[in-house]
């Protein structure tokens, strides 16, 4: 299996299901530079570090928990079950942007209210990007919620998201699309986060599995 997908065990991942989640993963990357590039006017790069996909409680062994933001968009579509996707962007990699594109110079600050306005406009990208390779693969339509937004510790926003969320079954693993992004001269951290439900999950999973066998 691809050395860049990475799970603990608890679900296992074909080879061919690996292949289609990382080909996802890359080209949600590519759809969100380029719009992202045509955001703020300078060029963007975004490339796919690792995709993680654990249970929540394992979560952190995977993701540092100190302070960022989270961008929570619920996903509903012509899929069975639903779930959340969430951006996380970490509060230095804040700053950078605001620097990049509001011409905010101090980086040594509180993230304040234009830093979230931008913040909700980069999770809309971000997530319209994934959606739209995750639609345009499946052959489906997958549509996001109006965006809410938590700056906080990731794993205490993940739990409240999950007790928010309005489904039937537990919600036991996330998928983690681990991001590199290089932007004017800053070099920054993101990471977008599915946190699907049972049934979404299992469904994407059959999903990947058929693309692949047809395709061969």
């Amino acid at each position: 299996m691809n050395s860049k997908i990475l799970t603990d065990g608890t679900e296992v991942l074909t080879e061919e299901q690996a292949e289609e989640l990382w080909e996802l993963g890359n080209s949600g990357a590519q759809n969100a530079a380029s719009s992202l590039s045509s955001l703020i006017g300078v060029p963007v790069s975004i490339s796919i570090q690792k995709i993680i996909m654990v249970k929540l409680e394992n979560l952190q062994q995977y993701m540092d928990d100190s302070v960022a933001s989270m961008v929570v968009f619920q996903v509903r579509g012509q899929i069975a079950g639903n779930g959340s996707l969430v951006l996380h962007v970490p509060k230095k990699s804040i700053l950078k942007l605001s620097s990049i594109m509001l011409a905010a110079p101090d980086e040594d600050r509180e993230i304040n209210e234009m830093d979230m306005s931008m913040l909700h406009e980069i999770g809309n990208i971000m997530t319209s990007s994934y959606l739209d390779a995750c639609a345009n693969l499946l052959s489906i339509m997958l549509i996001p919620s109006p965006p809410s937004m938590v700056i906080d510790m990731p794993h205490a926003v993940l739990q409240s998201v999950i007790a928010g969320q309005e489904i039937d079954e537990e919600l036991d693993h996330v998928l983690f699309f681990k991001t590199d992004m290089h932007c004017a001269e800053y070099d920054l951290e993101a990471g977008l986060l599915l946190l699907p439900s049972k049934s979404l999950l299992h469904e994407l999973l059959e999903r990947f599995r058929f693309i692949k066998a047809k395709n061969n």
